[in-house]
């Protein structure tokens, strides 16, 4: 069954990236790399009581992906994972995710610490990060658990998903 799903972006996501070469291949590799999220002023009422939280999470559209795979070699393993076990970008709904940390917000523009998108990326919906939602104990990380985290701790995006 194929459903056909139009979203509008809410804004964009202004960052010091203009290329995926160099870029971070997570927020939590990129607490030094601030960015913005412009919002699109008719939706600035919907940021009321967001300046409590600490973090927010982004869904955004990955612009500069234009195809996808089912099996990719990730930033962090030098493996084939399905791309469902993985972050890889080449998806079949281009949809990024990411929470970040919500410095500041100005009108329709939002200070955030940690990104880890292009620039100028459609962004699809803000929402808060709850740490006794998002945060889960007692979870298994697959494949990830046989990487040694400290030694992909500097990883940086190379042009491997680039069109």
């Amino acid at each position: 069954m194929e459903i056909t799903i139009n979203y509008k972006p809410i804004g964009i996501l202004k960052t010091p990236f203009n290329t995926t070469v160099g870029m971070p291949i997570q927020p939590t590799e990129s607490n030094v790399s601030v960015g913005m999220i412009i919002l699109d002023e008719p939706l600035v009422e919907g940021l009321v009581d967001l300046d409590g939280f600490s973090h927010i999470t982004l869904l955004y559209h990955l612009h500069e992906v234009s195809d996808y795979k089912l099996t990719v070699i990730p930033f962090i393993d030098n493996k084939p994972h399905g791309i469902f076990a993985t972050r890889a970008p080449v998806r079949p709904n281009a949809i990024g995710i990411s929470t970040v940390k919500l410095l500041s917000i100005s009108g329709n523009v939002l200070h955030i610490e940690g990104v880890d998108m292009l620039n100028d990326t459609p962004l699809l919906d803000i929402k808060p990060f709850y740490p006794q939602y998002d945060n889960r104990l007692n979870t298994r990380s697959g494949w990830l658990e046989a990487i040694d985290s400290n030694e992909f701790k500097n990883i940086k995006s190379d042009n491997r998903f680039n069109k």
